[in-house]
């Protein structure tokens, strides 16, 4: 037991271990071309702009590449509510890694060859899909892109309406 009767706290793994790579990925899922990506100066501006909520650009720019990680709750609130995601995305691993996938598609989505791709795949039988998924596959392999693991494909659901 520690001071005060409580637990002693396991610090081995803080409690926002990810914070520099979670804001990393917002980042760059808002701003996936870097040379139109906003320095931190800007970002903080428009997170200001954006939201009311302060944080400076060098406190931003801290936390993203993991030199700080002493954020408060309200400064948490303020980063969810500029990049759109719940509070809990820095908080909860299974709400991060959901959120990550849903990104991920969105940002693949910007790019209009992968919608179209996506819209006349629409229809087929389960045997083409998985004959299109197979040569998507060997593509990336081909092309040396990273190969898409399971947990940031989106989950395979019932047919929509």
């Amino acid at each position: 037991m520690g001071r005060g009767g409580s637990a002693p706290r396991d610090t081995s793994r803080p409690l926002l271990h990810d914070l520099d790579e979670q804001l990393g990925s917002l980042i760059t899922a808002l701003y996936p071309d870097e040379r139109k990506r906003p320095g931190y100066a800007r970002l903080a501006r428009l997170i200001r702009e954006s939201t009311g909520g302060t944080i400076s650009a060098t406190y931003l720019w801290e936390l993203a590449t993991g030199r700080k990680r002493n954020v408060t709750l309200e400064q948490l609130a303020v980063l969810a509510e500029f990049f759109g995601v719940p509070l809990e995305y820095f908080i909860n691993d299974e709400v991060s890694r959901r959120v990550n996938t849903q990104l991920a598609l969105a940002v693949a989505l910007r790019d209009i060859r992968v919608r179209k791709l996506a819209l006349r795949a629409e229809g087929l039988s389960s045997a083409s899909l998985d004959a299109l998924l197979a040569i998507v596959n060997e593509a990336r392999r081909v092309e040396n892109l990273e190969r898409v693991s399971k947990h940031q494909e989106p989950p395979v659901g019932p047919p929509g309406p």
